[in-house]
């Protein structure tokens, strides 16, 4: 990974090109030093996804090609846009695999959608502008996380006063009235300068016809005295309490006690309930504030063990630190130059059928994606959002259509095209024990947890995957999710009887697979139901 060295020795005129606070601002990360090289991208996936290299070298490119364009001269920088990209393959192949590690690798605001879930405008349903609103969610929640991590020693500071409030209340300190007889027409008898008070703060000086000495009158006014200063020993006594307190506290001994605290009550906002889709947001009218002065914030008490109760009271106390102006202004540059939206299930909707019907959400989703596609600008409840510079990375399996079936004008927003390989039985060898997150790996840690300890032999794991690519074969091809439900089914007696077995070592070969496996495999009625 490039580090800050590496950027010392760049041309001043690129460094001063750069945009506000990417290097400058130590709270906003390069992108350039965050994001890996295509070839370290590449050696990621490779630990949780076997195969498609073509298609992990293009999504390396496009993600490294978004810090590169950050250190173009700004003139420039405006006219390169972002090459999206189609991922085209059957089901279980990996498309949607590489969305979810991706996300992982890029220090971005990225968000997978599908696109079968939206509806033309004018159709109930979702409209395609709430994927950019709920990114710009997404953005705003990752820079605000930022910068809690910025002030968080500070708010532990000040929950972890709060919470000794809490739990050792200070004394309630004594104060003292005096009836005061209350003249008629003082106002015109008394003027300010009757009514003084003394540099004592413990008592108040009257004006001579105001004595307390007479109290003939009906009417009493009381005045109110500041309190009094606690006794030496009363303040050394509760300090040193407090501080043994705190002392506990901080060793974690009172981590399970409970402590009745007051949190502000998150009520649903009437926005979130009557308008769930978000549309609402397009009259670019915050409710809340409109009516904030109207009505004051609500506390509730709440009844909690002291870690959860510390934990709430440092997300409210961060919250007070944190300048959310700073960072709703550095999400948007966030997610307008690096945010990517992974656009699954994109054949679902590719089609030229009337718009009657389900069709609503094909044709015409279609020309509703384009101009987001293309670069518009979309109003969201944290200002507006231009999506020039989005990256789009589009998958599907076009088993019924082709991306030659969408609109023309959506097919030219999407300049490149990648086909993921089917998968064959080397690779489901490779898919159960090479990954990170190998089944193999999984299943047998799931059952060390009986104090089982599950071996596989080289022969068995040949077994499982030609039975997986065999049932593939004569049936839908699912890829590599067929591995899922013969492991769940070659296991299914063993986890069953797992915390009774007398024999904790269990050695699965090519004989135990098929003794489990064959009779299903070769009953065709029998495997579409269970396999």
């Amino acid at each position: 990974m490039a580090t800050n060295s590496s950027l010392a020795a760049l041309p001043l005129s690129l460094l001063a090109s750069l945009p506000g606070g990417l290097l400058l601002n130590t709270s906003e990360k390069s992108l350039l030093t965050e994001t890996l090289t295509p070839r370290q991208i590449v050696e990621e996936l490779d630990k949780y996804i076997i195969g498609q290299d073509e298609a992990k070298r293009s999504v390396a490119i496009a993600l490294r090609n978004r810090a590169r364009r950050q250190m173009l001269p700004e003139d420039m920088r405006d006219e390169v846009a972002p090459k999206n990209i189609i991922l085209k393959g059957p089901t279980g192949v990996g498309k949607t695999e590489i969305a979810r590690r991706l996300a992982r690798l890029a220090n971005a605001p990225f968000i997978k959608v599908e696109a079968s879930k939206y509806t033309e405008v004018g159709y109930v349903g979702r409209d395609v502008e709430s994927m950019i609103r709920d990114l710009a969610d997404l953005g705003v929640n990752m820079v605000k996380l930022e910068h809690t991590e910025t002030v968080k020693e500070k708010a532990e500071l000040e929950a972890e006063e709060r919470l000794l409030d809490y739990l050792l209340p200070p004394p309630k300190r004594q104060r003292r009235t005096r009836r005061v007889q209350e003249i008629p027409d003082m106002e015109n008898e008394a003027d300010d300068s009757q009514l003084t008070n003394q540099t004592d703060t413990n008592e108040l000086r009257l004006a001579p016809h105001l004595s307390v000495e007479n109290e003939q009158q009906s009417t009493v006014v009381e005045f109110q005295i500041q309190p009094d200063e606690k006794p030496p020993h009363e303040e050394d006594s509760f300090q040193s309490t407090r501080e043994k307190l705190r002392k506990r506290l901080k060793a974690g001994k009172l981590e399970d006690n409970p402590v009745e605290i007051e949190v502000q009550n998150r009520t649903m906002s009437f926005v979130e309930i009557f308008t769930p889709g978000g549309s609402f947001e397009e009259l670019d009218i915050n409710l809340k504030d409109m009516f904030g002065s109207m009505f004051p914030k609500q506390t509730k008490k709440r009844k909690l063990s002291v870690s959860e109760a510390r934990r709430i009271l440092i997300q409210e106390e961060a919250d007070k630190l944190i300048d959310m102006d700073k960072v709703v202004s550095q999400a948007i540059a966030r997610v307008e130059n690096s945010g990517i939206i992974f656009l699954d299930e994109l054949d679902k909707i590719a089609g030229r059928e009337k718009g009657v019907g389900p069709d609503v959400s094909r044709e015409g989703v279609q020309r509703d994606i384009l101009p987001i596609v293309e670069g518009s600008t979309v109003a969201t409840k944290y200002g507006m959002v231009r999506t020039d510079h989005i990256l789009f990375i589009a998958a599907g399996a076009f088993h019924v259509s082709s991306p030659s079936d969408l609109i023309p004008e959506l097919q030219g927003r999407f300049p490149i095209r990648v086909e993921l390989t089917s998968l064959d039985v080397e690779d489901f060898k490779r898919i159960l024990i090479e990954p990170k997150n190998a089944l193999v790996k999984q299943y047998t840690a799931l059952l060390e947890t009986e104090g089982v300890n599950v071996t596989f032999t080289d022969d068995a794991i040949d077994e499982i995957a030609a039975l997986a690519f065999e049932v593939n074969e004569q049936m839908q091809n699912i890829g590599a999710r067929r591995l899922h439900t013969i492991m769940e089914k070659l296991f299914e007696e063993i986890s069953f009887n797992a915390p009774n077995l007398q024999e904790k070592n269990i050695k699965i070969d090519a004989k135990y697979v098929r003794q489990q496996l064959s009779e299903i495999v070769k009953d065709e009625d029998l495997s579409r139901y269970i396999l």
